[in-house]
């Protein structure tokens, strides 16, 4: 990418909100119009006194944007959704579909990866958390991350990557290039939109294809959010055992219920009895991210997935969970990491490992 293109254009556009995007301490910046901006900080959401002239020079930053990325915005195409060459994330859309104005979203990209030592020191989860889930990593389990928007999936799919072996081939696949692991042996595959014509573009599902056919140790897809998850659960129940990804939902059983939905996407004749068995059988552990009150992003659970009850409904035990206590006068959430006391039935193996 012309990252001095870039510089000398992109962020002339954007001047009126340079300070925020060269803060390190700004997460998300948000515009509801061209004189209404907010930010994130350390995951507290507030309005700005920054601001655009005009919705013509927002309109403009958000044109040079798109045309940089090779993209369109216009009233007949009002959506847009780019990745800047930091690696921060933008979404717009324009009036209509806007009422207040354009509305811009820019999450900022974090150059310096949060491992899991910074995870455990935000208070995101504890030791025995992270002990717990490097041996299911090394013991190689499926593991699902689910969570809501903004509840840190991505950040801490991240951190326990790189608990895979280094000695492994690992495939990461998704949409716009987050994750950011250290092993020796990576091939990192991004997805490609259609041109204007709707032709040409490469999806998830097609890199996931072509990852079966280039000897994976491991596959790491950044998001599940279409039919692609139908051949993640293939790839799980043939032999490609420790996959990751995550998706969104609000609870570790809503998260296999989304995992259910999505795989039904892809359209095969499988009824919805066979399809929940190969589910829990594939997937081994969820983790639920969850966003509090106060701004923080926690591990709420930890969770095994077990066989189908006998009813043929999805049955899990959580094996950590966050027990929020209270809120103090600070809005602080008060609360602990504990262990439920539940032993997963993979306990013997992670034990000799």
């Amino acid at each position: 990418m012309d990252t001095q293109f870039y510089n000398k254009i992109i962020r002339n556009f954007l001047n009126p909100i340079i300070e925020l995007i060269d803060n390190p301490e700004v997460n998300e910046i948000m515009i509801n119009g061209h004189d209404d901006i907010w930010n994130e900080i350390n995951g507290q959401i507030k309005k700005t006194d920054y601001k655009f002239k005009s919705e013509d020079d927002l309109f403009s930053a958000v044109n040079n944007i798109a045309q940089f990325v090779g993209k369109q915005i216009n009233p007949k195409k009002p959506i847009m959704e780019a990745r800047l060459p930091d690696g921060s994330r933008v979404h717009a859309i324009l009036p209509p579909c806007s009422r207040k104005g354009i509305c811009l979203a820019i999450r900022k990209f974090s150059k310096e990866a949060l491992t899991i030592k910074k995870l455990i020191g935000f208070n995101a989860l504890n030791q025995d958390m992270n002990g717990f889930l490097k041996v299911c990593i090394n013991i190689r389990k499926n593991i699902i991350v689910s969570g809501g928007t903004s509840s840190g999936k991505t950040s801490l799919l991240n951190a326990i990557s790189n608990f895979i072996p280094n000695n492994e081939r690992i495939i990461v696949i998704e949409d716009s290039s987050e994750l950011q692991l250290q092993q020796d042996h990576l091939v990192l595959l991004e997805t490609k939109e259609p041109d204007r014509h709707g032709k040409d573009g490469v999806s998830i599902r097609d890199l996931l294809s072509s990852t079966l056919r280039l000897t994976p140790n491991r596959i790491v897809i950044g998001e599940l959010r279409g039919p692609e998850a139908f051949d993640l659960l293939q790839a799980m129940n043939t032999g490609h055992n420790g996959s990751m990804g995550t998706l969104h939902a609000n609870s570790p059983m809503d998260g296999l219920a989304r995992f259910e939905t999505l795989t039904l996407l892809a359209g095969v004749p499988l009824s919805l009895d066979a399809i929940r068995r190969q589910i829990a059988s594939s997937v081994n552990i969820i983790i639920q991210t969850s966003r509090y009150s106060d701004g923080t992003r926690k591990i709420s659970n930890i969770s095994e997935v077990l066989p189908l009850d006998k009813d043929g409904n999805y049955h899990v035990k959580d094996i950590f969970v966050f027990n929020q206590k209270e809120i103090d006068n600070k809005g602080k959430v008060i609360g602990s990491f504990e262990a439920t006391g539940y032993q997963p039935t993979f306990y013997e193996i992670g034990d000799k490992k």
